[in-house]
């Protein structure tokens, strides 16, 4: 890894903020690093509260939104909630349905078939809500390429409201209402909400007209946490003030599906890291092997005996996924292997048989393997789907861009992106990626790099220190937990590989005084046992481990040099 320290804030600010809030500088200073500059600053960062959250109708065209919702539940109309198949689509369409199903009865939930539909917005949807007579259709986190789709819908007599945070193209859907604050002509001030953070401001904006306090909409956090740690939106403004609220949720009240997903896990209180692998794998297996309904009948679900049973086939296709991704991401290995592209800058590789569920994940692995660009193709309806991941730093919607020429359609993020190409387009297609890659990105990007906050030594970890790192929390992207270096640490001589099959690395580390001790654990970090014979500079994080009933501080180990 590449370790890249931090550069140091202004000492200045930095001793006003350690005095004005009784800690050391240390931690001052990273708290200077994200932006906290005042006692003001870090009261709001480290006490969230709802009413910090912006005015949902500073959002363009959320007046209309709300008024074409008023007016459907006037007049009865059938509102049909239509979102994507992954868990930011899964748990919009569910919190849409479980705040509106309060108010009217016409409603219906809708999310296309991963394999006969594909991504977003579908005429087959729209076929289905014109014979059912649905007369409004509410998109979530997906539409805002739909153009024809849209027209299609109006031709038939049908509205749309869409709510997506996706990148708007040149032009703009003619629906009914737009809600998007990466819209270039939207003023709402934070522009990073994932799909099911827009569908949370447009209840807050109705349920605001009904004289509803934003308090009272608490029970439906527990959605917008999970899909913004699924989502991986940074951990930064409105989306840590959600996702700080919706996680008590999660751990004091849960709604009866997360009850039932999580009924077996046997932890005392769960972070934000624990919903990005316990929970939303499991929401996601439902759209990947089988359908996303079973995942929104789970979330919608007011029973404990069918949430039970719905949970238990997710936990099924969560096994089978595993199984899958695991086959699937071998057989990648050994074809990159056997056609002598490790060398390469970008990684693209087919095969007709391999799951379209679990692309995505694969090239999250492949990407983690060689980092670099990664596309994995498989067939679908007769061309070729794929799904792309991109290394930290890197655009890989951009990269996509110029390769346009050969792609039917696409859309994503800067780090996750999804696109479809014609059969006979693959090795024109895999060729223009790997060009345009090679001549725009750093070549510096292609090692993995660990962004370190600050020095510390072994004597400034103490409860209290650790105690103020996790009121930090919830973690994520632009708040990640800090990652300190220590200099010229020793093992005490009793270092050694741990786990069944020797790849973890347990340490018990000293600086200066070999009185003073801290347990350490480096998670896949085994074939570095021979790194500690002599002095040596670490990467943590602060963690805790409890044995025997004991409670103490340890290292959690990111690299060592």
């Amino acid at each position: 890894m590449r370790w890249k320290l931090k550069s140091k804030p202004d000492l200045a600010t930095t001793k006003k903020l350690a005095d004005e809030l009784s800690i050391n500088t240390k931690l001052a200073s990273i708290l200077v690093q994200r932006g906290i500059t005042t006692f003001d600053e870090a009261k709001h960062f480290f006490r969230p509260s709802l009413d910090d959250l912006h005015d949902p109708f500073l959002m363009k065209d959320m007046d209309k939104a709300v008024t074409r919702i008023r007016t459907a539940i006037e007049k009865n109309e059938q509102i049909l909630i239509y979102g994507d198949y992954d868990v930011d689509g899964t748990t919009s369409v569910s919190l849409l349905y479980n705040y509106l199903i309060e108010h009217h009865n016409n409603i219906a939930t809708y999310i296309p078939d991963r394999y006969k539909e594909g991504y977003g917005i579908s005429y087959q949807g729209i076929d289905f809500a014109s014979d059912n007579d649905f007369s409004l259709i509410i998109a979530l986190d997906c539409g805002i390429k739909a153009i024809e789709k849209v027209e299609y819908a109006s031709d038939k007599g049908i509205d749309f409201i869409i709510c997506d945070h996706h990148k708007p193209g040149d032009e703009i859907p003619k629906a009914l209402a737009v809600l998007n604050p990466k819209r270039e002509d939207c003023e709402y001030p934070y522009k990073e909400l994932c799909g099911c953070g827009v569908g949370f401001k447009l209840i807050q904006a109705h349920a605001l007209t009904n004289g509803v306090e934003t308090l009272e909409l608490l029970p439906f956090l527990d959605l917008v946490a999970t899909a913004i740690a699924a989502d991986i939106v940074p951990m930064t403004g409105e989306n840590r003030i959600l996702a700080y609220f919706g996680l008590k949720v999660i751990n004091d009240q849960p709604r009866i599906g997360i009850k039932a997903l999580i009924k077996s896990i046997e932890k005392k209180e769960l972070t934000i890291s624990d919903v990005v692998f316990i929970i939303a794998p499991r929401i996601n297996a439902a759209g990947r092997i089988k359908h996303a309904n079973y995942a929104v009948e789970l979330l919608t679900s007011t029973d404990i005996e069918i949430a039970t049973e719905i949970a238990s086939s997710i936990e099924e296709f969560n096994a089978h996924r595993k199984e899958l991704d695991k086959e699937i991401a071998e057989a990648a290995l050994i074809q990159i292997e056997e056609n002598n592209e490790t060398e390469k800058f970008t990684t693209v590789v087919y095969d007709e048989n391999w799951h379209k569920g679990v692309i995505g994940i694969v090239a999250s692995r492949l990407t983690e393997t060689y980092y670099r660009p990664t596309v994995v193709f498989t067939k679908s309806e007769g061309k070729l789907a794929a799904s792309a991941r991109s290394v930290k730093g890197f655009d890989v919607y951009d990269a996509l861009n110029a390769c346009s020429e050969f792609i039917e359609q696409f859309g994503g993020h800067k780090y996750a992106a999804g696109l479809i190409i014609k059969p006979e387009n693959y090795e024109k297609f895999k060729a223009k990626f790997e060009e345009v890659v090679e001549n725009t990105i750093d070549k510096e990007l292609l090692t993995p790099e660990i962004i370190v906050d600050a020095e510390l030594e072994f004597a400034d970890i103490s409860p209290k220190f650790y105690r103020i790192i996790q009121q930090m929390a919830p973690f994520g992207p632009e708040n990640r937990k800090p990652v300190f270096k220590s200099s010229s640490v020793r093992d005490n001589g009793y270092g050694k590989q741990v786990g069944q099959d020797k790849s973890h690395l347990k340490l018990t580390l000293f600086q200066g005084n070999p009185k003073n001790i801290l347990g350490a654990i480096g998670f896949s970090m085994g074939d570095k046992i021979n790194s500690i014979e002599n002095d040596f500079d670490v990467l943590y994080q602060i963690d805790e481990n409890t044995w025997n009933g004991k409670t103490s501080l340890q290292l959690l180990l990111k690299d060592l040099k």
